[in-house]
């Protein structure tokens, strides 16, 4: 009889919870994933190659349903966007949007971003990184799924390049408590938001926000200057 070691998994910071896609979300993943989608795989990604242009490369990790994504994307065509979502339905509506604008500034990676982070991303390969209202996982006991812990961070400091800016915004406020506090423990980063955390640096209002708003949740733009 041989002792097998324990299997230990990694605690994901996402759920996948299964749900109906529209015909033109099904449309954008059997169609458009094959044309804005990047490929799994463990080497980095040559931006210059996948985007066909030299620009500032800039990665929204979860972005949902891909609203704020897309009016970002829209408004800076100087730049190249990366987005990661490991829910479909939101990726398949994100790629008919933009397949229907003609946007060539975005590239799709329909994966977990920590692996890609660990994998697929160069050291110093990118401009700026935005997570926004990532799951806060409020209950006590799911605290330890919070994406923003000192591991994530230390792999956002190594992928942004110096000068490059890690915007964080959530509307919970021990949520926001606890980025702070993982973000002092950073060498890497100068907090350069103002007092109140109020400013959106540009960030587009999503649907998401503006309930959360009228719930009466303060938002928190937390803004951070890689060193």
């Amino acid at each position: 009889m041989t002792d097998k070691k324990p299997v230990h998994r990694p605690i994901r910071s996402f759920v996948i919870r299964a749900g109906r896609m529209t015909a033109a979300q099904q449309r954008g993943i059997d169609e458009l994933l094959p044309v804005y989608g990047i490929e799994a795989g463990d080497q980095p990604i040559d931006f210059e190659q996948v985007f066909g242009r030299v620009a500032p490369v800039f990665l929204e990790i979860g972005f949902g349903m891909g609203q704020s994504l897309l009016e970002t994307v829209r408004s800076h065509p100087q730049f190249n966007y990366l987005g990661l979502e490991v829910h479909q339905p939101g990726v398949g509506g994100l790629l008919h949007q933009a397949d229907s604008l003609g946007l060539k500034n975005l590239r799709v990676i329909n994966q977990d971003a920590t692996e890609i982070l660990q994998q697929r991303i160069a050291p110093q390969s990118l401009d700026g990184l935005n997570l926004y209202f990532p799951d806060p996982w409020h209950k006590k006991k799911h605290n330890k799924r919070r994406i923003v812990k000192n591991e994530f961070v230390s792999q956002v400091a190594a992928a942004i390049k110096s000068d490059g800016l890690f915007h964080i915004a959530t509307d919970w406020d021990d949520y926001a408590q606890h980025i702070i506090q993982v973000m002092q423990q950073s060498a890497a980063f100068k907090n350069v938001s103002p007092a109140d955390f109020s400013d959106r640096n540009g960030r587009p209002v999503s649907k998401y926000e503006q309930r959360a708003r009228r719930l009466g949740h303060r938002v928190y733009d937390m803004l951070y200057h890689k060193l």
